[in-house]
């Protein structure tokens, strides 16, 4: 290893006056930079309290679209970006650099880390990359709001051996393994408010649990609901000390959100109305043995990001739609899974997963409309899955006649488990239609809050099929993810597209706009300058760091060591 590859790790070099970041003062690429190029600006002082870190790779993520697109609107930006410009880079490697003397027993120079990115700070979410200085930029300082934050400490000290990279990606491989360990409740929520509506139901209602001393709501409204049910619940509701509230308008009830509705029978009017009051977390539990009339309209942003979940019984006790068949976001070990929109970077880190992980899939059906991402895809996995015994299967929805004819003989068993990718509320809608028998459809792409999909509520009693959705990745996600790096169980790495350095990361970024990549750009902020490159295109480039690739052209810490003694300054 070259001296100035070890200086570089063990963080010894000498630190220059000023430093190169990318600020976004609003929205669209032109507010990015000045004149399409970084800044530099003069290298922070640190305080006692305080670690000086730099940034040595960070992944372009889909989100960073969405705040360059959005920009001041974004519902993550809290000030004027004008005055106070945005750097973004949530998927960060980091080494310590410098300590502040009250954190020298925790922390020393050359000291590898990254961080659980969703940041709490007296009760206000932030984030590293939206609120805090991300890492599209070579340095930053780090002080008590992220290592003494509302949940602890944010920051993850990590192995010196592991690359740069792939620790920078541990945070979407984090989002991705958080979408399967998602839990649900069992039951009306304890302490919480829960609505009953009448809907046409006419059977004996009960609630078996979850209404009772040992577990039950605070707050009890009730809409028409049929006697003698209603006798019943204000009986139980005045053992319980339970407030009960009559609703006669549906339209204007006296909380604004509940954690559980109950709808007696299915009305598609009625879920549509009473939907927009469901709290973080909330629930609908709809108790029907008839299917409903039409569709309904839901909204699949809310069960993204406020993890809305329907659920229903065709019996009369309550408890039994939440508990009878429990919400199961893991992929079904042998069933049948389907990723809608699967060649993007995210889309193969969940093929990948489902893969490498323990008890997989049978058969793994990848759809995309690009066939570039989708070949690229099945070059990476085909043989991997093959050795697994797994039947893989790679289509384009817009090569119609070789789609439909597949479709037409995966329709009649259908899936135990849809992922979706695509935020298209049509593409959310029809994958719904293919979901077996106690079936789960995870909506992972993040659309809008208030984007509506057209869905059969009725397979969620008829057939107990459950949709859900994900958001974001907590602690324990991180440390699962680094877990598993470190075990070789799983291979960051085999995300990484294109790599470049920091002058490169707005080519970077129009790339992931415009979907030219299949994998994740890496952007390397301390290496000389590099425009953004496909490791295909290394061969030619950098014959040394491409020869190191593996054996499918992906990267490796070997190729990245070789690429940091070259471009290392």
């Amino acid at each position: 290893m070259s001296d100035k590859l070890n200086d570089y790790r063990s963080a010894t070099p000498p630190l220059p006056a000023t430093y190169q970041l990318w600020p976004l003062y609003g929205a669209g690429f032109e507010n990015m930079g000045r004149d399409g190029r970084p800044i530099d600006v003069p290298l922070p002082v640190y305080g006692p309290d305080e670690l000086l870190i730099r940034h040595d790779a960070c992944g372009l993520c889909f989100s960073d679209i969405k705040v360059i697109a959005q920009g001041q609107n974004h519902p993550r930006i809290l000030r004027d970006m004008q005055k106070e410009p945005v750097v973004l880079g949530h998927e960060v490697s980091m080494t310590v650099i410098g300590v502040g003397k009250n954190l020298q027993d925790q922390y020393q120079a050359g000291d590898r880390l990254t961080l659980e990115t969703d940041i709490i700070t007296n009760g206000k979410s932030l984030a590293y990359g939206y609120w805090f200085q991300g890492g599209l930029s070579q340095y930053s300082v780090i002080g008590p709001d992220i290592y003494a934050s509302d949940i602890g400490n944010n920051l993850i000290k990590v192995r010196k051996d592991k690359g740069y990279a792939e620790i920078a990606l541990t945070e979407p491989w984090a989002c991705v393994v958080a979408a399967y360990a998602l839990e649900y409740r069992t039951g009306l929520k304890n302490g919480g408010v829960t609505w009953i509506i009448g809907a046409g139901g006419d059977k004996p209602y009960t609630i078996s649990a979850g209404f009772d001393p040992v577990s039950h709501p605070s707050r009890l409204l009730l809409t028409d609901v049929p006697e003698p049910f209603a006798g019943w619940l204000r009986t139980r509701a005045k053992e319980l000390q339970v407030e009960v509230m009559d609703v006669p308008d549906l339209s204007s009830p006296p909380l604004e959100f509940v954690d559980d509705i109950v709808l007696l029978g299915a009305d598609a009017d009625l879920v549509e109305k009473v939907s927009p009051h469901l709290a973080q977390f909330g629930i609908l539990a709809i108790m029907a043995d008839a299917p409903f009339l039409r569709k309904v309209s839901v909204d699949v942003g809310r069960i993204h990001y406020q993890r809305w979940v329907y659920v229903g019984s065709q019996g009369s006790d309550i408890a039994e739609a939440y508990s009878a068949v429990p919400v199961r976001s893991n992929l079904k070990p042998g069933g049948r899974t389907w990723f809608v929109g699967a060649g993007g970077p995210m889309g193969r880190m969940h093929v990948q997963r489902a893969i490498e992980f323990s008890n997989p899939p049978a058969t793994i059906l990848c759809t995309d409309v690009s066939d570039m991402r989708l070949n690229e895809l099945c070059d990476a996995f085909a043989a991997d899955a093959k050795a697994k015994g797994i039947e893989f299967i790679c289509l384009n929805p817009l090569n119609k006649a070789d789609y439909e004819e597949k479709m037409s003989t995966l329709k009649p068993t259908g899936f135990d488990d849809i992922v979706v990718l695509a935020p298209v509320p049509a593409v959310i809608a029809d994958a719904a239609t293919y979901l077996a028998p106690h079936g789960v459809m995870n909506v992972f792409a993040g659309v809008a809050r208030g984007t509506l999909a057209d869905l059969d509520l009725s397979d969620a009693y008829l057939k107990n099929t459950r949709i859900i959705g994900h958001s974001a990745s907590w602690m324990s996600d991180f440390e699962l993810v680094l877990e598993k790096t470190n075990s070789g169980e799983l291979s960051p790495n085999r995300s990484v597209a294109a790599i470049g350095s920091l002058t490169a990361a707005r080519d970077g970024l129009q790339a992931v706009k415009d979907a030219a990549l299949a994998g994740k750009v890496v952007i390397y902020p301390n290496i000389r300058e590099m425009p953004l490159t496909r490791l295909e295109e290394l061969k030619e480039k950098m014959p040394s760091v491409y020869a190191k690739l593996n054996n499918q052209g992906e990267w490796t810490n070997a190729a990245e060591e070789e690429f940091l003694r070259l471009m290392l300054p």
